[in-house]
């Protein structure tokens, strides 16, 4: 069983990704669930994730992250999440429990008494996780890998060439990627293409109890992803569980992967060294193809074990 912390910022595919990790006890233990500011505000992403959690009864806990970036203004995305962050359900409120203690001292102690090595799951701004490596640096002995949704080899979405999670803190994604930890990338280049179609959308509907959420939560991000050019939606943070739980999904190769930190046009920029006699050492498995069919499988499969409990 793998043992694994969520940070994210919910987030319609941050909650379709929270949905699958938690549809999977027998493969997963969550040591915890950790939110940044990204796709809107911290206050905004964490009340998404407690709303989450509450709808399925979770027993995870959460905290609260840092609020923005090391260096620079947050800058979010209502434009592809909407106002709340997760625009589309309606949910009644909840209570679901914060835990109440230093976040950063909070994940070092949870991931320095887990029985075994820890895989961190990345689906915003790497903010939180290049903070917890900068203040705990022995806690790298416990990580043994990093899976992230960020960044892309070829182009990018909030700029032409960087990706949203890696462009809110590329100063924090250097940090990351450069800490030696490995890093298995799910960026632009096959999230893209880890589609769920109009139908398989509209077969959610009325299903079951979570299904019935996943529709309504699709259901708005397909209709917002229409302004960018999308006919279907990519689920894009969903790839970084998906490799956990199936690896033979995807295909990938090993890269020497930098951020771009600099002001400018480039930057967030992630670029990978392909030079014959680069010294750089190849410190990400880039994922550039999925089997489509099958991760969507892995997502309603997932909804319907989920329906099943409640």
């Amino acid at each position: 069983m793998k043992q694994v912390w969520i940070d994210c910022d919910p987030g319609h595919d941050d909650a379709l990704t929270l949905l699958t990790a938690i549809a999977h006890p027998a493969e997963l233990s969550i040591l915890g669930i950790s939110t940044i500011g990204g796709n809107q505000t911290l206050e905004k992403v964490t009340r998404n994730a407690q709303n989450v959690l509450a709808f399925v009864n979770a027993d995870i806990p959460l905290i609260k992250g840092e609020p923005g970036p090391l260096t620079k203004p947050l800058n979010t995305a209502p434009e592809a999440h909407g106002d709340s962050g997760m625009d589309g359900p309606f949910f009644q409120g909840s209570n679901y429990p914060l835990v109440a203690e230093n976040f950063l001292q909070y994940m070092y102690e949870k991931m320095k008494a887990a029985p075994e090595k820890v895989t961190i799951v990345g689906l915003g701004p790497l903010t939180n996780i290049a903070l917890l490596l900068k203040a705990f640096p022995e806690i790298q002995e416990k990580i043994d890998c990093i899976s992230l949704m960020g960044g892309g080899l070829t182009h990018g979405n909030i700029t032409p060439l960087a990706e949203f999670n890696i462009y809110v803190d590329p100063e924090a994604a250097q940090i990351v990627f450069q800490s030696g930890i490995p890093i298995v990338m799910a960026g632009l280049d096959v999230t893209e293409t880890a589609e769920i179609t109009v139908e398989e959308i509209q077969s959610l509907r009325k299903k079951g109890k979570v299904s019935n959420l996943a529709y309504e939560l699709l259901n708005f991000y397909n209709q917002s992803g229409r302004q960018f050019g999308f006919v279907n939606s990519p689920i894009h943070d969903l790839c970084a569980l998906a490799y956990l739980l199936q690896p033979e999904m995807f295909r990938g190769e090993p890269q020497a992967v930098q951020v771009i930190t600099d002001d400018g046009l480039a930057r967030g920029l992630t670029f990978a060294d392909k030079r014959r006699n680069s010294t750089l050492s190849k410190n990400t498995l880039v994922l550039e193809a999925v089997n489509r069919t099958a991760f969507v499988e892995l997502l309603v499969q997932a909804l319907e074990k989920l329906d099943d409990l409640q």
